[in-house]
């Protein structure tokens, strides 16, 4: 028995489910390869055989254009909010791994839903564990940017996402006691999972970040000049805003048929048994965001925008925007009391889950997209 939801949809649902997705991020990947790779091997042998010319043949040529003119541009640090990119990329790798530990550990049956408890205590104790990442990934990055207040980056790092979580769940928490709910968790357990995120979470957060800052800055293959250089008048379908609002429906249209068995699992009282397919699908999301972000961010180098660095995080982040609207819908087939408690829980609850998605697919485009944008610089040669 692969599922046991009261006999509401048969088990080959999610053989469809992980078809679907599998069709999706092929195509995808067709897609990205036959754009990408062709035009990118163009546009390298173009720019190099350019710079193996004399002076006046240069003259001759037509003028540059293209992602390499953005070359003095390109590394320079985001111009709005560097430290809360970091603080953001940081917190995503640390659910994003953290995420995948549980469900690959849920998966080959080494937690099991029947045992009540079990994956919410193992999905704390990985969050926790995995708080070295968010500090080293943070501090590896601040540092690149060349930042001064390290120990605000690492505090905010450590405090921000759990911080948010935890104090929307004691405020939660209070309204269910007032309530007299069975619901409601005892002050004790509460006093134990904040004495593991001040003794366990934060100084992980600490050591992570000492071993970031101990390492050499990321090295970028070009020099950032003094002077930024101005972004030409993008057309309406180029904008980034227009990129950003698009980007999220295709990894979206990936998992949405596991995400309603999910909703259902969270908010049916369901059992939910199926991890293998889970971890297929979030695999294949991770995969279908990346290839989405790549893609866009390089044709906004070709715009001759290099203020990547952002938007690359809100288009690949921009799934959660689509789960949260998917989840407003879903909301009316629960049926659920006309109370203004039942309201502040569900779409609570579903913020911070969308915000938890939102980091994660954030910070794997924004990275994915650092090692991309890196690549094809190093890739050309620049006077």
């Amino acid at each position: 028995v692969y599922l046991s939801e009261d006999h509401m949809v048969p088990a080959q649902v999610h053989w469809y489910s992980i078809t679907n997705s599998i069709l999706v991020v092929l195509f995808l990947s067709l897609l990205v390869v036959s754009i990408l790779v062709r035009n990118l091997r163009r546009d390298i042998a173009g720019y190099n055989a350019m710079a193996a010319l004399t002076d006046e043949e240069k003259e001759e040529e037509a003028e540059e254009s293209g992602w390499k003119l953005v070359h003095a541009d390109v590394f320079r640090p985001p111009q709005n909010w560097p430290m809360a990119y970091c603080i953001m990329v940081g917190s995503g790798v640390q659910i994003g791994v953290s995420g995948f530990v549980t469900i690959l550990l849920a998966a080959v049956g080494f937690l099991s839903p029947a045992r009540r408890g079990s994956l919410m205590t193992s999905v704390l104790v990985f969050y926790m564990l995995c708080g070295c990442l968010a500090g080293y990934v943070s501090s590896r990055l601040y540092k690149s940017f060349r930042g001064r207040q390290w120990q605000l980056c690492t505090l905010f790092t450590a405090t921000g996402f759990p911080g948010l979580c935890f104090f929307t769940f004691i405020f939660f928490n209070t309204i269910l006691a007032f309530f007299r709910s069975t619901a409601s968790v005892p002050f004790l357990d509460l006093v134990i999972v904040s004495a593991m995120w001040c003794c366990v979470s934060i100084p992980l957060v600490f050591l992570g970040a000492y071993f970031g800052y101990k390492e050499e800055a990321i090295s970028f293959p070009t020099v950032t000049s003094t002077i930024a250089r101005a972004i030409p008048e993008q057309t309406t379908f180029m904008k980034p805003i227009t990129a950003i609002l698009l980007a999220g429906m295709v990894p979206f249209a990936a998992a949405y048929v596991e995400l309603f068995f999910i909703m259902t699992s969270l908010w049916m009282d369901q059992f939910y048994y199926v991890f293998g397919f889970t971890l297929g699908v979030y695999v294949i999301l991770l995969i279908t965001v990346s290839e989405v972000t790549v893609l866009l961010c390089y044709y906004q180098l070709c715009a001759e925008n290099h203020r990547w660095w952002w938007f690359t995080f809100l288009s690949s982040g921009s799934i959660a925007g689509y789960t949260f609207v998917y989840s407003a819908f879903w909301f009316k087939s629960l049926e659920a009391s006309r109370m203004l408690i039942t309201y502040l829980l569900y779409f609570g609850y579903m913020f911070l889950i969308s915000s938890a998605l939102f980091l994660v697919t954030g910070s794997m485009g924004a990275l994915v997209s650092l090692w991309f944008v890196r690549k094809i610089f190093s890739t050309i040669k620049v006077d």
